[in-house]
């Protein structure tokens, strides 16, 4: 069974709403500047601590800096923490020292990602795989991706990989049949305009991504 995760999570209500949908993992943008879903360590820490205890919470950093990333981990007191910057396989190993579960996003622009990815089989604790765009962003572009390569990395890597970049509720399942990842992760496809969740969205997505 696919596993889900619900990211750019603001507040509570959200929260218990999108766990009470059935996600598996909750995604907080801890101190990202710019972004429009990004909270404070103190408000994910708040929030984290309400949650269920076999459900994730995954904070989610642009850092690059081991020691910046252990202050995130420390502050917001998730149980895994998302690499979205440009990182080293050391980093990683730095920052698993400390106990914590590390993703490591690859964004997907060439075949060029399957080696990326495959740099981290022995650091990293899974793969997301993410899209970006013309201005460089390291996530939340809503836009898909090349699925064929992401197949590829699938089939490459022996750790779990998780599918990120453009899912909705309408494509889910077919990312899902094509790729056949760990678990996906969706944050603007389910979002309404001001950042805040959908939660009909969140249901439908889950909903289908269960289905496939």
């Amino acid at each position: 069974m696919t596993r889900v995760k619900i990211c750019g999570i603001k507040t509570l209500n959200d929260a218990k709403a999108v766990v009470d949908a059935g996600a598996d993992a909750l995604g907080f943008l801890v101190d990202i500047k710019g972004a429009k879903n990004s909270v404070g360590s103190a408000t994910a820490a708040a929030i984290i601590a309400q949650l269920p205890p076999f459900v994730s919470s995954v904070a989610v950093t642009t850092e690059t800096d081991a020691k910046a990333i252990l202050r995130i981990v420390r502050n917001a007191r998730a149980n895994t923490i998302q690499l979205q910057g440009k990182v080293t396989p050391d980093t990683v190993r730095a920052v698993k020292v400390f106990f914590v579960k590390v993703y490591v996003a690859i964004h997907v622009t060439d075949e060029n990602a399957i080696e990326d990815a495959k740099k981290f089989e022995d650091a990293a604790d899974a793969i997301i795989l993410d899209s970006t765009d013309k201005t460089g962003a390291l996530g939340g572009t809503g836009k898909t991706h090349d699925w064929s390569i992401s197949k590829k990395i699938v089939e490459s890597v022996s750790i779990p990989v998780i599918l990120a970049g453009g899912l909705t509720p309408d494509n889910v399942a077919e990312a899902i049949q094509k790729v056949r990842p760990y678990a996906v992760d969706v944050q603007s496809g389910v979002s309404n305009p001001d950042g805040s969740k959908d939660i009909e969205k969140v249901r439908a997505f889950i909903q289908s991504a269960r289905a496939a």
